[in-house]
């Protein structure tokens, strides 16, 4: 008897059927500089257009999240939550995103599926202005399970040396501009999982008061892509604009100092901004402390802007905190009780 490498597990075919998915919606993406088609083993990209162009590159995943999506069978917001949180990091630098791969390992290749998680990717793509100009699908029978997968996303971006955003342009007085997140965005889900499938035993089904989609739904809810946003605030703004928090894992705590040179801290106003309910519904759910909640999650407010005092009334968002002399970050005020 002879053997194949789809007796293995590995069907070619179907990855085949999968470009032939995909093709059209990551063709949509492409920017001019993009060269080539797709097909070829490497994205080709022409940087045009720029004095001193400095590439910023940024790679993440999407991590436990991914174990909701597959409880629920729905593949089609995984793909922004990949996109969104490479595009985040690298626009901090205040770097336009110029172009994005993925890595897609599942552990049977279904077409359909693997559409719904790449068109997911393009029409994130399209959104942040960057070109999805190269990726790679890895059937991996037996070390994923029949239908669950990971996925991996690399961003690179450009911005010119003398409009790059580093800690050193910020200074007392400056004020912190909040703007909101769409939802719990894509870190945290290791502790979510835990407070609301293993100690509230809910199946993600339920209708809970306050939310206005399914506990599912509301927990799959894609990051969002603040590139649009915020790129036309530092073309309008410029150097005012001194720095750039993407609220990821780590949360207040962690991602703050980040953007601070030494010897400054930050003071933020907790009642500065409304909390959306699924934050609270998961304090409450799992006792979580208010630190805890303020280090893991984003509490409601996804990406800060560290901006010149002079120009904090002019900008949509929560003037949410000032930086200060010192060191680390205080939280004041805020629903989050203990």
């Amino acid at each position: 008897m002879t053997l194949t490498y789809k007796d293995s597990g590995v069907d070619i075919d179907a990855g085949n059927e999968s470009v032939r998915l995909i093709k059209d919606f990551v063709r949509a993406t492409y920017r001019p500089e993009v060269l080539g088609d797709l097909g070829g083993f490497g994205g080709l990209f022409a940087l045009k257009h720029y004095d001193e162009p400095i590439l910023v590159s940024g790679t993440d995943g999407v991590g436990t999240k991914l174990k909701i999506a597959f409880m629920l069978n729905k593949h089609d917001t995984i793909g922004q939550d990949a996109v969104a949180m490479c595009v985040n990091d690298i626009l901090v630098q205040g770097a336009e995103p110029l172009f994005f791969l993925d890595y897609l390992a599942v552990g049977k290749l279904m077409p359909a599926q693997v559409a719904e998680i790449v068109r997911g990717v393009a029409n994130a793509c399209k959104e942040s202005g960057c070109a999805l100009i190269g990726g790679e699908t890895a059937e991996m029978s037996g070390f994923y399970s029949d239908g669950e997968y990971d996925i991996a996303g690399f961003a690179v971006g450009v911005v010119e040396l003398k409009h790059l955003i580093t800690p050193a342009r910020v200074k007392i007085g400056d004020v912190l501009i909040g703007l909101p997140s769409s939802g719990l965005h894509s870190n945290g889900f290791s502790l979510v999982r835990k407070i609301v499938f293993e100690r509230m035993k809910f199946t993600g089904a339920e209708q809970i008061d306050g939310l206005d989609k399914t506990l599912g739904e509301e927990l799959l809810t894609p990051t969002r892509l603040y590139p649009a946003t915020v790129l036309s605030l530092i073309r309008e703004y410029g150097e005012k604009i001194h720095g750039l928090v993407h609220v990821t894992g780590g949360g207040f705590y962690d991602n703050i100092p980040r953007a601070l040179p030494a010897g400054l801290g930050a003071t933020i106003d907790a009642d500065s901004w409304q909390v959306p309910k699924i934050f609270k519904l998961l304090k409450e759910w799992g006792n979580v402390e208010r630190r805890e909640m303020f280090r893991t999650f984003n509490c409601g407010i996804g990406m800060i802007l560290i901006v010149d005092a002079g120009i904090a009334d002019s900008l949509a968002g929560y003037k949410i905190g000032r930086v200060v002399e010192g060191a680390g970050v205080t939280i004041n005020g805020g629903e989050f009780k203990d």
